[in-house]
């Protein structure tokens, strides 16, 4: 302990940390940094200083409990966060260092000890796992799969099952999302497959043993069903992991948590290390999480968790928010203990805040989870003379088209009035309107940056890349290639797609039926059959069309040249699916013209769609190879675009990416917006259907990739499951589930609205481009706009709703047909731009450009390219003198031999000398000399 009888020793109060840490601490602050280290609960509001009161909560512990600093474990997310935190513990300590140099218990000086450990909850558990393995059975050096390896192995499993699997609706994709769903589910909550088994045989013969279950009954049971077969696979699954000697995260923190069940020894271990654990963001912790820390440091133990029951937003991949109301049931604490508030903001100004409080009155006067203990959480208050800082503007525009248009107007004037692109946000609930955004924002020349992989398959230009992908592995995918028809590259019309259609009909059914088709002038229900997602096996395939078009008669002439330029295009890009997928995907880039194209679009849109592009090239780097981590797994293109139709299908889930700190306006989904900030937020599409969601998350009773409730670890803070097996009792937990989505819509939407510091732009529509009917204002936006009116703190635009008849998106105008009208300046200029460069391919010779069609010129500049590749490598073997690039490292002889010897290191490094082949090699020459000497 600190000396007594030291002149300058702290009074417990905290007083002396304000100077020490030069931080004006609040009341509500000191409280929690000098709290006694017994367990403690924080409930910490948005943008609270909750890092900078664990730092100084460390400080205190040292300074006035005596411990080492290497006594405190600190646990948050992400690596990010883990990042701040020890650099804020560290900052904190240094001061501590310099300013009390005090004997502790050890005889060391304060701060000078090995510093806190600070990681993920992830980590932990990994480490625990490294360290203890063999007391269970299993590899300490474990390969750790991301998510691209779990969907390179899961998908090799699926593909390769045997089945029957009738209950399944069966596409590997769908299916192996399914798989590794149900098994994160199970790893999540600690349960054994054998248990939903028993549950589920059981409920399907309780069902089966009515006299007339009804259509929601037979609904359960099928679910029951088709769980069963996808727990063959994830099994399957498990088995293939435990063959290759890998885990995923899931399997990090349950493998923990078994260990810490089974060995006491551990658990003491850890103890004695740790004795004050700080655990960050406790509100979205996981069940198998709570089990491996309550084991670990059981009642008690001085253990304090920092959250916010407002910010729990990721119900659906498995937090539990039960965790931080049941904090004191899982870790003890003095009798009657209460937590810890944090309600000032030092982010927002007090206008933004009252808007956020408006909003989160309901969720913290009560949970709507009524199985929920109730936890207490204060209004957010501002800082100290911000009570008038911060504005708002609100608006409700007519059009989905209108508000994209309003919130780019909105954020373009606050970057002319000198906000930095980098300090502004555009959050939506969806990805699917990321688009539309994002042409608006480029189109007021910002730059902008599409932050994860869901959104950035929704931009044109990685759509065009995905769909040409999608045409080379699959022959039969049919609406990729329409997508590719109808844009503006090959510009097909709708008689000549319409007669292809007829084209793929007769190929599949190999008929000779007549190409009049009278009872289909149109074409359209044979391009409805043709793109229909049937079983592969007879689906007409547009793909063979295009090859094979028939009758010329029957097109345009400009489609047959065109068609006879995608056909022999695809059939050279259909080498790439050799290649690895980042280089197949820079390869597609490249062909389809994409490059050239953004490069002529202007310095601003080329920019922000380049960046797209990298972006998207970045994700298919991390699917590659490297990612599976050799265990097994397949990084090939097939596979990749699994992966990405789980992307765009999972519209909270596999959302892989990070935010840059480019400056740029960040276009992102609200989670991913959690622990950031900005000086500008917009947050549009505020309306029924979209924010609030009118998906809701998946339930058990109709889906098979979700497990029962009443095995969840956490089973007592969801809608309890129906008591009798009625129609009325599942129509009855249904509504419970549809009031527990609906809470936690509100949370997400109190997330995006405490992102600001100065100014919030929020906004809405009544007619979005999909509905005949109008779209009412979300409950938040009504709020906001009531406030706004109430206290004139903010900007108002508000429609009314309008007696229109019909649907002003939907209603045919010649700007709106399809296709959609060029633009036929910039098409005049591309035109002129190819005219040039045909006649320069050509010598110049306008006439010889002329003999060719375009498939042929294509032809021939490819014989010119291998022509001029092999003339110059033709050149390189007769010059007498080889210039040989210096690599960018050198050994030290190296060195000393470029000064003594450069033509010498020259050769050497021109043609190095071939290295002792490994014994593998050896056997593998021996192997083929064998072979040579048989057939001889």
């Amino acid at each position: 302990m600190i000396r007594s009888s030291a002149p300058t020793v702290p009074t417990v109060d905290g007083g002396y940390l304000c100077a020490l840490l030069a931080s004006e601490f609040t009341d509500e602050q000191l409280a929690v940094i000098t709290a006694p280290l017994t367990p403690q609960l924080v409930v910490a509001g948005a943008g609270s200083g909750k890092t900078t009161v664990m730092a100084a909560r460390v400080v205190h512990a040292v300074a006035w409990h005596g411990l080492a600093p290497s006594a405190v474990l600190g646990l948050t997310f992400t690596n990010k966060a883990a990042a701040e935190l020890a650099a804020k513990v560290r900052q904190s300590l240094r001061r501590l260092r310099i300013a009390r140099p005090l004997d502790i218990e050890a005889g060391r000086e304060a701060g000078t000890d090995d510093l806190p450990t600070v990681s993920t909850y992830h980590a932990y558990a990994a480490r625990i796992l490294a360290d203890h393995a063999l007391r269970i059975g299993r590899e300490p050096q474990a390969i750790l799969l991301t998510e691209a390896g779990r969907w390179q192995l899961a998908g090799r499993v699926v593909r390769q099952a045997r089945g029957p699997f009738p209950d399944l609706p069966w596409t590997p994709a769908s299916v192996t999302r399914y798989v590794l769903e149900l098994d994160a589910e199970l790893s999540e909550h600690l349960v054994d497959l054998d248990a939903v088994r028993a549950l589920d045989d059981r409920l399907g013969k309780e069902i089966g043993g009515l006299p007339k279950p009804t259509k929601a009954l037979l609904e359960v049971a099928a679910a029951a069903r088709a769980r069963d077969q996808l727990l063959d696979l994830v099994q399957a699954y498990r088995d293939r992991k435990r063959a290759v000697e890998a885990v995923d995260f899931g399997d990090q923190v349950a493998l923990a948590a078994q260990i810490a069940a089974r060995c006491p020894r551990v658990g003491d271990e850890e103890r004695a290390e740790h004795r004050l654990v700080l655990l960050d963001e406790y509100q979205d912790t996981g069940v198998a999480q709570r089990v491996l820390l309550s084991l670990l440091y059981p009642l008690g133990h001085a253990v304090t968790a920092v959250g916010d029951p407002c910010q729990s937003i990721y119900g659906w991949r498995g937090a539990s928010v039960g965790n931080l109301l049941r904090f004191f049931d899982h870790f003890g604490g003095a009798p009657g203990a209460q937590p810890y508030q944090l309600s000032t903001n030092f982010r927002s100004g007090g206008r933004l805040l009252a808007v956020a409080n408006a909003v989160s009155a309901d969720l913290r006067t009560a949970s709507a989870g009524a199985r929920r203990p109730h936890v207490p959480v204060g209004a957010l208050r501002s800082r100290s003379g911000a009570e008038p800082d911060g504005e708002t503007r609100c608006a409700l525009l007519p059009t989905a088209l209108d508000e994209a248009g309003w919130v780019a107007d909105q954020v373009a004037a606050a970057v002319a009035a000198g906000v930095a692109p980098g300090q502004v946000a555009v959050l939506c609930r969806r990805r699917a309107d990321f688009a539309t955004l994002h042409e608006r924002l480029v189109a007021r020349g910002l730059p902008v940056e599409v932050v994860g992989l869901g959104g950035l398959l929704d931009v044109p230009e990685v759509a065009d890349v995905t769909a040409t992908l999608e045409v080379l592995v699959d022959p039969t995918a049919n609406p990729a290639l329409v997508r590719l028809l109808t844009g503006p590259r090959w510009a097909i019309g709708p008689r000549d797609l319409a007669a292809l259609g007829r084209r793929a009909r007769r190929l599949a059914a190999g008929a000779t039926a007549s190409r009049a088709a009278t009872d289909d002038p149109t074409g359209g229900a044979a391009l409805a059959q043709a793109t229909a997602g049937v079983d592969p096996t007879d689906v007409a395939s547009l793909s063979e069309a295009v090859e094979s078009p028939g009758d010329p008669a029957d097109y345009s002439p400009e489609a047959i040249a065109r068609f006879r330029l995608l056909a022999g295009e695809i059939t050279r890009l259909r080498r790439v699916l050799e290649q690895p997928v980042v280089e197949a995907v820079a390869e597609i880039v490249t062909a389809i013209g994409l490059d050239v194209e953004l490069t002529a679009a202007g310095a601003v849109p080329a920019g922000a769609r380049g960046a797209n592009l990298a972006a998207f090239l970045d994700h298919a780097a991390g699917f590659s190879g490297r990612q599976s981590g050799g265990a097994g797994g397949e990084a090939d293109p097939r596979a990749f675009l699994d992966w990405l139709a789980a992307a765009r299908e999972a519209e909270d889930g596999l959302d892989v990416g990070t935010v840059s700190a480019a400056d740029t306006v960040k276009l992102l989904t609200v989670h991913k917006a959690k622990g950031l900030e900005w000086d500008v937020v917009a947050v549009p599409g505020l309306v029924d259907g979209t924010f609030p969601s009118d998906r809701g998350r998946s339930l058990w009773t109709g889906n098979a990739r979700v497990m029962p409730y009443c095995l969840r670890g956490d089973a007592d803070d969801l809608p309890a499951d129906p008591a009798e097996w009625t129609t009325k009792a599942i129509d009855a937990f249904r509504a419970q589930c549809r009031d527990e989505s609906a809470e936690e819509e509100r949370r997400l939407a109190y997330v995006a609205l405490t992102r600001a510091r100065r100014l919030l732009l929020v906004s809405g529509h009544r007619w979005s481009p999909t509905r005949r009917k109008p779209r009412e204002p979300a409950p938040y936006l009504l709020e906001i706009c009531d406030l706004l009116r109430a206290t004139g703190a903010g900007l108002l635009t508000w429609t009314e709703a309008a007696d229109e008849p019909a649907n002003p998106l939907l209603v045919a105008a010649p700007d709106t047909a399809w296709p959609a009208a060029r633009d036929t300046e910039a098409l005049a200029r591309r035109r002129w731009a190819a005219q040039r460069v045909s006649e320069a391919s050509s010598g110049g010779h306008p006439a010889a450009a002329g003999r060719l069609d375009l498939a042929e010129q294509a032809t021939v500049r490819r014989w010119e390219q291998e022509a001029d590749l092999l003339l110059a490598e033709i050149v390189a073997e007769r010059v007498p003198v080889h210039d040989v690039p210096v690599p960018r490292s050198l050994s030290t002889s190296q060195v000393v031999r470029m000064g003594s010897d450069p033509d010498g290191l020259a050769r050497e490094l021109a043609r190095p000398m071939p290295r002792r082949p490994s014994a593998a090699a050896r056997r593998g020459t021996r192997f083929h000399a064998w072979v040579e000497d048989m057939f001889a």
